[in-house]
């Protein structure tokens, strides 16, 4: 046995002996006062006895059996103790950041999921927009079927899918004022005719041979002559307003 080990148990074991010939004491000095005898002394001479019984290899081998046993049990107690309380903490931790990334994992999936969404939105809004845009840049007269008439609602569709969205209202603004959007209005002092009151008329010959019966043809040309003049439709539509022609 290991010195230090020696002196530990020399040090335990007198204080289980002082406490053991205490008891005796304590017990024999009861017994004495009741039986009248001199058990006082001897109980003194016990208890001293006890106390100068302080090395292990004093006791009874028995005896050191059962501290040595009692001592590595309750050292295993403490062990076994010390090692739940960190797997309990591991396992908590654990838990912890898990959950962290589970939350993080599921943010990033709305997110992802939400952009998607608007990604797809966009496109068709695009596509939408595409489309009304090549439906309304049809330029070509020849693209209407001939009519013996037409009424200001089918000659209004002719001039927004000529025109195009973006300069539509400019170019209605001018015609609205210039014809009422009659394709055949005549000016009879200065003799205009058509939808733009092209001066004269026989202009529009340059964008189809039948401009004096089809709008079409009529919106091709004012169409040409504002962008050459001016630059667009609303720029012409500007300086109509500051003068009352273009």
């Amino acid at each position: 046995m290991l010195e230090g080990n020696r002196v530990t148990a020399r040090i335990s074991v007198r204080g289980f002996a002082v406490a053991s010939a205490t008891a005796v004491t304590t017990v024999g000095a009861v017994v004495g006062v009741a039986s009248g005898s001199d058990q006082g002394q001897t109980s003194t001479d016990v208890e001293a006895t006890a106390a100068d019984a302080t090395l292990l290899e004093d006791i009874p081998a028995g005896e050191q059996s059962q501290l040595q046993t009692a001592s590595l049990s309750q050292q295993a107690d403490t062990q076994s103790s010390a090692a739940t309380t960190a797997a309990k903490k591991s396992a908590e931790e654990s838990a912890r950041m898990q959950a962290a990334k589970d939350a993080a994992a599921k943010k990033l999936a709305a997110e992802k999921k939400k952009a998607a969404a608007a990604k797809k939105a966009a496109e068709e809004r695009e596509e939408r927009e595409e489309k009304a845009s090549r439906d309304e840049e049809r330029s070509d007269p020849g693209d209407f079927e001939q009519q013996p008439s037409y009424s200001v609602g089918e000659v209004k569709s002719m001039a927004r899918q000529i025109v195009g969205g973006g300069q539509y209202q400019c170019f209605s603004n001018i015609v609205e004022r210039e014809s009422n959007w009659n394709y055949k209005a005549t000016n009879p002092s200065s003799g205009a005719y058509g939808l733009v009151q092209a001066l004269p008329g026989t202009k529009m010959a340059s964008a189809g041979a039948d401009w004096r019966t089809n709008p079409a043809t009529q919106i091709k040309w004012g169409l040409n002559y504002m962008n050459d003049r001016y630059g667009s439709p609303c720029e012409a539509w500007e300086f109509w307003q500051a003068n009352n022609w273009y």
